[in-house]
């Protein structure tokens, strides 16, 4: 698994933007990430008060980012920029003391689009879950 600083060298993202704790692919192709969620994060102040949920879009972001990391060699002096989400589904919050866990993989490429779907859990429970394009520019 990938690292901050690893992640730093593929990713165009940082902190605190930098959404994954740890990435990487896994014997299967998929990519992997890891996010802990402290309850002191930025998009937590105010989301909402007295009880903090992860932000769905920080979640969707969480989510490319981990597929961004099968784009890795691919997207060499390139930025990975969304163009679509679609069949998002929210299922379970995210909240301060969970361990999010992204399973993620590329469905389509058709240059310079790339096609991918992922899914998020919190202990084995589904959270989310969507399809989403990106443009390798």
């Amino acid at each position: 698994m990938m690292k901050t600083e690893d992640l730093e060298k593929i990713l165009p993202h940082r902190k605190p933007m930098l959404l994954l704790d740890d990435a990487g692919i896994d014997e299967s192709g998929r990519g992997v990430g890891i996010y802990n969620v402290r309850g002191d994060e930025f998009f937590l102040q105010g989301h909402f008060p007295g009880n903090p949920v992860v932000p769905g879009v920080i979640l969707c972001e969480m989510m490319a980012q981990t597929c961004a990391v099968l784009l890795s060699t691919d997207a060499q002096g390139k930025t990975p920029y969304y163009t679509s989400l679609d069949k998002v589904r929210f299922r379970n919050p995210v909240k301060p003391g969970d361990q999010v866990k992204f399973l993620c993989e590329i469905t389509k490429s058709k240059p310079p689009f790339i096609f991918a779907k992922g899914k998020g859990y919190v202990d084995e429970k589904l959270c989310i879950q969507g399809e989403f394009s990106f443009a390798l520019v």
